[in-house]
């Protein structure tokens, strides 16, 4: 089987985060995995939702869209449909479940954090390349709420990322391309934290029945892949970090 950049039945489609993309958001990044790419924002709000006023616990929630462009043909805006697309809320839906894994509320204390993942281009993953890159939105976002005294300390428990996977002509493979998606026998979606917990698994056989053989090297593959992407978000990270130390200093 060939795949996209020569690459093996576990391996990872180039993976790149360029975090402060976007300057007017409190924290962002710009994702690409291959030819997907997200733009990832976190912005503040000192409010939260009522049905959580008095509790003096934040909240965290996401928004998921794709720009009509980001696909061979061009994809309507929700806008003009007079509602949201289904396959977006529950992707967003999706995106702020597996943040919110990983958030303290209390040290959030009560500020809104919204996390807004636009895609600009779609090649299979988008809903994964969103959780991965939002979490360094996120990480960004909260270093700036402690340095400006508005939060005590991060709200952050711990590290979020996610990655496809699949089964195509019965061989298990990690990070699907769209023409390899389109394709599966299985796809399946796996958000895990940075020590290993499984956060959300979301797989669906297409034509063949997934045997529990196959979802262990699923989970497998998507395990060794997070962790790299860990060390992509590592260094996005360390990056915006030392980028706002010297705008700072």
């Amino acid at each position: 089987m060939t795949r996209s950049y020569g690459r093996p039945a576990d391996g990872l489609r180039p993976v790149t985060i360029e975090p402060g993309f976007v300057r007017t958001a409190t924290g962002s990044a710009l994702i690409s995995m291959g030819e997907t790419r997200v733009i990832c924002t976190a912005s503040v709000q000192e409010s939260i939702p009522r049905w959580r006023a008095g509790s003096g616990l934040g909240w965290v929630t996401a928004e998921y869209g794709m720009l009509p462009a980001s696909t061979g043909e061009r994809k309507q805006r929700d806008v003009t449909k007079g509602r949201p697309d289904g396959r977006s809320v529950e992707i967003q839906r999706l995106i702020g479940r597996s943040l919110r894994a990983v958030v303290d509320f209390a040290a959030l204390s009560e500020n809104s954090i919204y996390l807004d993942c636009d895609v600009l281009q779609a090649d299979g993953g988008t809903r994964t390349a969103s959780i991965t890159g939002a979490y360094v939105a996120l990480t960004l976002a909260a270093d700036t709420l402690v340095a400006s005294g508005r939060i005590k300390r991060s709200p952050l428990s711990g590290s979020i990322a996610a990655v496809s996977c699949g089964i195509v002509d019965g061989v298990p493979l990690l990070d699907l391309d769209y023409p390899e998606d389109s394709t599966a026998e299985v796809d399946a979606n796996v958000v895990m934290t940075g020590d290993g917990g499984l956060v959300e698994v979301q797989a669906t056989a297409e034509r063949t029945p997934l045997s529990r053989t196959h979802l262990d090297e699923l989970l497998r593959l998507a395990e060794a892949g997070i962790v790299q992407l860990r060390a992509a978000q590592d260094e996005a990270i360390a990056t915006g970090r030392a980028a706002a130390a010297a705008a700072g200093a």
